[in-house]
């Protein structure tokens, strides 16, 4: 047949550039053999040493003959080369001698769905001016939702898990993501290893010190997996699952607890679990296998500020100085946490305090302790509040910058990030000091963005409000203000001009008190759509910004009601550490 002649013609060049046979080799060329690069017979004879060359082979093993008429092209055949090698189709013609023989050679039509379908996707969130440079992003698709999850320190890793979806069985699910990081800004993502249905957990050290998930199980009710290997890859569902305790109508415990959102943890051998609801429960266990029951209810009693009943998801317990921290959220409030202390197989606890104000946009925490004694949390900054996903632009599902929390002597969290970032700061430019006269917006020539860090210090005199605007147009028509309200002791983000209407625009403010003679210092982290601001290690605010504008890039300070100082201006464009 003519396809088995001209691959067996293919097969004799390749054969004879193995043997280093030359004159075979030139033979299978035609005279009017010509390359998509204008290479002729005569270059090829002129290249091609006398005694051939062995270093050159050709891979046929995926290679389909197409006949039409008496020319046939082969494709793709892959070519291997200290010099150069690639996929090409190879396009030969029966002459009138009856030899196949090569006419030209081309780049390959095979297609490789799956890669050139990942490079599109690829390419496309690059160009995408809304996503995010250097906050963890989902790698594709829309997550909706990205609470992150299992967050641990485990071999000299940070490894951070994240609800992701897609439809592997047959129907949309809910899986948990992997990636890990040694600094905390550049992260290696993991095949997934836990599958199907997984929702909110965490992961501890199990009483073996083995890595150890406790998880919502949809269908099943909370649920536990252990780890099979220290890269955190394979994972084993207990036979026992779910932990969810069995209890009897005339157990006092009977009905009271929903089996949600779990926290677990193991003290001197015996395992705790905290189950969020709106009446959130503990349970306990002498092994993991269970039996497992309830103890009681977790709170001890309320405390001012938030209702008892307020729902409790998301949660975690930790050691923090010489308190526990209950951090959570409710669906309604979004991100918040309780100090107090952990005693008896209750929490008491002593003060409540909200990370999220005006909607539930900063959700879903979760945390870590890393061999440094750092308590290192991330959240998953929403869209838009309500859970909106913007799934017209192919992706959703970005988490907050790393946040290190202490405790301070008021019982209240302070919080910064972490040093680590500083590696990613380049073209430093520093400012001040510098007046900044009421009503007058003062332009910081040299430095503007949308992937920057500024760290002012300000003195805001007899100002009634003072801070910085950034994401700013040329004209003004959009800007973000992010300042310092006397009057109101808060720190505000102001987004209501920060892009079209159809965007997120609101004031978020968060409780601050500046102390007479102190400055205020500005932490300000924007990244294209994400804007975060940490003041005084005492208050943090994280945002959405959509600008239309492709010259809303400046920055300026402002000062109303009165003027205002910055003692110092320091300025750094932030190289992104996303892949994509």
């Amino acid at each position: 047949m003519a396809g088995d002649d001209a691959l067996a013609a293919i097969e004799a060049y390749r054969d004879a550039r193995r043997a280093g046979d030359a004159e075979s080799a030139l033979a299978f060329f035609s005279e009017d053999f010509r390359s998509a690069g204008g290479r002729t017979k005569d270059d090829i004879r002129a290249s091609m040493p006398a005694s051939g060359s062995r270093s050159k082979g050709l891979d046929l093993g995926q290679a389909v003959v197409a006949i039409d008429g008496g020319t046939a092209t082969i494709d793709p055949v892959a070519i291997r080369s200290p010099t150069g090698g690639g996929i090409f189709e190879f396009t030969l013609r029966c002459e009138s001698d009856g030899v196949w023989r090569c006419v030209s050679i081309a780049g390959s039509r095979h297609a490789d769905p799956a890669a050139e379908t990942a490079r599109g996707v690829r390419e496309r969130l690059l160009r995408d001016p809304a996503r995010p440079g250097y906050h963890f992003v989902v790698p594709e698709g829309v997550a909706m939702p990205l609470d992150p999850n299992g967050a641990i320190y485990w071999k000299g890793r940070y490894h951070l898990f994240y609800i992701f979806q897609d439809a592997r069985f047959g129907r949309r699910s809910d899986h948990w993501g992997h990636v890990s990081s040694t600094d905390l800004v550049h992260w290696r993502h993991h095949p997934t290893g836990l599958l199907e249905g997984m929702y909110s957990g965490n992961c501890f050290l199990n009483a073996e010190g083995v890595p150890t998930i406790c998880y919502h199980q949809a269908g099943q009710g909370n649920a536990i997996a252990v780890a099979l290997d220290d890269d955190l890859d394979e994972w084993r569902k207990l036979e026992s699952n779910p932990i969810t305790p069995q209890t009897e109508p005339d157990d006092p415990h009977h009905g009271r607890f929903s089996s949600w959102d779990p926290f677990a943890w193991v003290d001197q051998r015996t395992y705790y679990a905290i189950f969020g609801g709106t009446r959130p429960a503990v349970a306990t266990s002498e092994t993991l296998q269970g039996p497992w029951r309830y103890v009681g209810d977790l709170f001890a009693h309320g405390v001012d500020g938030v209702s008892i009943d307020e729902d409790v998801s998301c949660p975690e317990l930790f050691s923090l100085g010489n308190k526990e921290v209950v951090l959570c959220i409710s669906h309604r409030l979004g991100c918040r946490y309780y100090i107090g202390e952990w005693r008896d197989e209750r929490f008491y606890p002593e003060s409540h305090a909200q990370m999220s104000w005006v909607d539930n946009s900063f959700f879903a925490p979760e945390s870590l302790r890393d061999d440094s004694g750092r308590r290192i949390m991330w959240a998953w900054i929403l869209d838009e509040p309500e859970f909106g996903a913007r799934a017209d632009h192919g992706w959703s599902g970005t988490l907050s910058l790393p946040r290190v929390l202490t405790l301070g002597d008021d019982n209240r969290l302070r919080i910064d990030v972490p040093e680590e970032l500083e590696t990613l700061r380049r073209d430093e430019v520093r400012r001040g000091p510098l007046t900044i006269g009421a009503g007058v917006d003062l332009p910081l020539e040299g430095v503007g963005g949308d992937s920057l860090e500024l760290r002012l210090e300000l003195d805001g005199g007899d100002a009634s409000r003072f801070g910085v605007k950034v994401r700013v147009s040329p004209g003004g028509e959009e800007e973000t203000a992010i300042f310092y309200d006397t009057d109101d002791q808060a720190l505000s983000v102001d987004t209501r001009r920060s892009g079209p209407d159809d965007t997120p625009r609101a004031v978020e403010s968060g409780p601050l008190s500046v102390k007479d003679g102190e400055r205020l210092v500005l932490r300000v982290f924007v990244d294209r759509s994400v804007v975060e601001v940490f003041a005084n290690q005492r208050q943090a605010i994280a945002r959405r910004i959509y600008p239309s504008r492709p010259d809303s890039l400046g920055v300026r300070l402002f000062s109303s009601g009165g003027d205002a100082v910055a003692h110092s201006i320091r300025a750094w464009t932030i190289s992104p550490s996303n892949p994509y």
